[in-house]
């Protein structure tokens, strides 16, 4: 895709970076944004891209300040909204300057799709096709899911309404290589529980449903190239349990003392997920999901090397 030009918002953020990286990789030349360009933790991982000193271009935008984003779409062929929250009407994409934007590719959530009384339910195959149910999130104060939720829904409104070509990608809890210097929530949901055994960021009974930073990535990358893409994409490649994570990193790693998960310890014992979740459509966009094994091992790698983590030999 050499010539292309796109925006990336969020572009610091965890699964944004990556996104630099592969769009850099591809040919594309790259405008990103930022929250604060002298902030050498947000812009430096960035400037050191392959490719970043041809084709990447920074910029300092506020989601909250109206048309603070519309130098940087102006001429850009796609957007990648990582950021949140949703900032399509700031960012007057309708504007006369900004109509040779073919499509936008949303970053939201499983926690749009999966937050619901069913996740309980044995059996159930969630896809693109489940909605979670705001007033669950809002009775069990899962504030960060009903905000998830709010977001696509008012992005796929405006979307529809204003003639804009969206397409949503929903990652699961993201794992893989970290490329900026600090942690970002999922991977230090990740520490958590590899280091304490608690886990946040997962379903009743400590289930997870991971996906590598990298398959989220191309998942977006895919889903601005091919032109047949369209609607919501559920990314993840493994529904996992906590127990069964531990047990496979004493396995690999049979000299560090990892902790007892509390369904191990009395908790709430899950055998197996009860839910598993389709990801055929984001197969046949062309993600092929590196495993869950080769992504565990690549996480606990990226917190080594940047001392978030010690293993004991």
């Amino acid at each position: 895709m050499a010539g292309k030009v796109v925006c990336v918002t969020g572009a610091s953020g965890y699964i944004a970076s990556w996104l630099v990286k592969l769009l850099l990789r591809r040919g594309y030349t790259v405008k990103a944004t930022v929250r604060n360009l002298s902030d050498p933790s947000k812009v430096e991982h960035l400037k050191a891209l392959e490719g970043a000193k041809e084709r990447l271009h920074l910029f300092e935008a506020n989601l909250v300040e109206e048309g603070s984003f519309d130098r940087v779409i102006d001429g850009c062929d796609g957007v990648f909204h990582t950021a949140s929250p949703v900032m399509l009407d700031n960012a007057n994409i309708n504007d006369p300057q900004a109509q040779c934007v073919k499509r936008v590719v949303l970053t939201s959530s499983m926690a749009t799709i999966m937050a619901n009384k069913f996740t309980q339910t044995t059996n159930v195959l969630f896809d693109e096709t489940w909605f979670s149910d705001p007033l669950f999130a809002q009775e069990n104060q899962l504030w960060y899911i009903l905000s998830k939720i709010l977001a696509e829904e008012a992005a796929t409104k405006f979307a529809k309404e204003n003639g804009i070509d969206l397409v949503v990608i929903n990652p699961g809890l993201v794992i893989g290589p970290l490329l900026q210097p600090t942690l970002n929530e999922t991977s230090q949901c990740f520490l958590t529980l590899i280091s304490q055994g608690k886990w946040t960021n997962a379903m009743p009974g400590g289930i997870f449903v991971f996906v590598d930073v990298r398959d989220v990535c191309d998942a977006h990358i895919l889903a601005f190239e091919e032109a047949s893409a369209n609607g919501r994409y559920c990314v993840v490649s493994k529904v996992l349990l906590c127990s069964h994570l531990l047990d496979f990193l004493r396995q690999l790693y049979p000299t560090h003392n990892f902790p007892i998960s509390p369904e191990e310890n009395g908790g709430a014992i899950t055998a197996i997920a009860p839910f598993q979740v389709c990801n055929e459509k984001a197969k046949s966009l062309g993600v092929n999901f590196i495993s869950i094994e080769q992504s565990v091992q690549d996480t606990i790698q990226s917190l080594i090397d940047k001392n978030f983590f010690t293993l004991t030999m």
